[in-house]
């Protein structure tokens, strides 16, 4: 396995498809006396849930950050792409490994990669955003040592997805 910031040369890597993902699970957070408190919550019917294509291309990416790639031979099987932050936070704003190879310690690669570059570029330390139905993704960050740092419950309000609430993570370097 290679992880590698994406180059020109590598920049097909950033056409990467977004796959199904299950939601078998949400974390709810609460904040009792100044501190983040979470539980987890388990679906009685999990769902299978894909978001849009992104349609990132590499000028853009360039522009406002960077991206780092996971690759199986020559192929791309994980992207996460960062945007430089106004709060010396570098955020990651998308992160996804292809099916067939998640469970297998890419996206920890790939943020473990990222971080040293964010380093370089002078920033404190990551951010990003989880939804709360999204308890995979949630337990990931808590695991690589992200901590809560806000929730909030009104970015889907005017969507299809109102009622769902986004938790916001940071990592301090």
């Amino acid at each position: 396995m290679k992880i590698e910031q994406v180059t020109e040369e590598t920049k097909e890597s950033l056409s990467l498809p977004n796959e199904p993902f299950q939601l078998f699970g949400e974390l709810i957070v609460t904040r009792p006396n100044d501190t983040w408190e979470f539980q987890e919550r388990i679906f009685d019917h999990p769902k299978e849930k894909i978001f849009p294509e992104e349609n990132y291309s590499f000028e853009m990416v360039s522009q406002k950050g960077f991206a780092v790639a996971a690759y199986e031979q020559i192929q791309c099987v994980g992207l996460a792409i960062f945007e430089d932050g106004w709060n010396k936070y570098c955020y990651l704003s998308d992160l996804k490994v292809k099916k067939d190879f998640r469970g297998n310690g890419i996206s920890k690669k790939l943020l473990d990669v990222a971080s040293n570059i964010a380093k370089e570029r002078n920033c404190k330390g990551l951010s990003t955003i989880a939804q709360a139905y999204n308890l995979a993704a949630n337990r990931f960050y808590l695991k690589y040592g992200f901590e809560i740092g806000g929730l909030n419950t009104k970015d889907y309000e005017f969507t299809s997805e109102r009622g769902n609430a986004d938790i916001y993570y940071y990592l301090n370097f």
